[in-house]
């Protein structure tokens, strides 16, 4: 009885264990390149990124010419003019890193904006991916374009064509 018992569980559970889930893959990249929407939120953000970056640089040689001019006058200054010179530097480097870590910083406005502009373009990505994954039955779809380790994948499971239909980008 104990044989025929564990027979029936060792078939039962290779059973279970050939039942292939299904998946498919997506290139997120590929995606993303097809949609206009994105490709100008890019544009968008290097434009910003330079003119930040370019007020940035502007602060920062503000307070390299000050420190130059320090450099040639501090020998005729007094220790009092020094020191308010010395400060002012200090304001004006001072103000360059506020200024990066306001428009650069974990927090600061390129991380707001892309947000802003991205994440909506990200979410509909996600939708239609989760709604062509539940209407043909796929168990995991995983993203070519992050998977490091992906050698080989059949392009007969790549649903990034599918995506940009369900999208309104026919392909």
């Amino acid at each position: 009885m104990k044989k025929v018992f564990f027979s029936l569980l060792f078939i039962v559970a290779t059973i279970m264990a050939a039942q292939a889930q299904k998946f498919a893959l997506i290139d997120m990249e590929f995606i993303l390149k097809q949609i206009p929407s994105y490709e100008q939120a890019n544009k968008q953000m290097e434009d910003l990124s330079k003119q930040w970056q370019t007020e940035i640089e502007s602060k920062s040689n503000e307070a390299k010419a000050l420190y130059e001019s320090y450099q040639k006058t501090a020998s005729t200054m007094s220790a009092e003019q020094r020191t308010a010179k010395e400060e002012e530097i200090i304001a004006k480097e001072r103000e360059a890193a506020e200024l990066r870590q306001t428009y650069f910083g974990p927090q600061g406005e390129a991380m707001k904006k892309r947000q802003e502009l991205i994440a909506p373009i990200q979410d509909a990505i996600y939708n239609a991916v989760k709604a062509i994954a539940t209407e043909k039955g796929y168990d995991a779809v995983i993203d070519r374009a992050s998977a490091q380790s992906m050698i080989f994948a059949s392009p007969r499971i790549d649903i990034s064509n599918d995506v940009l239909l369900k999208l309104g980008y026919s392909k």
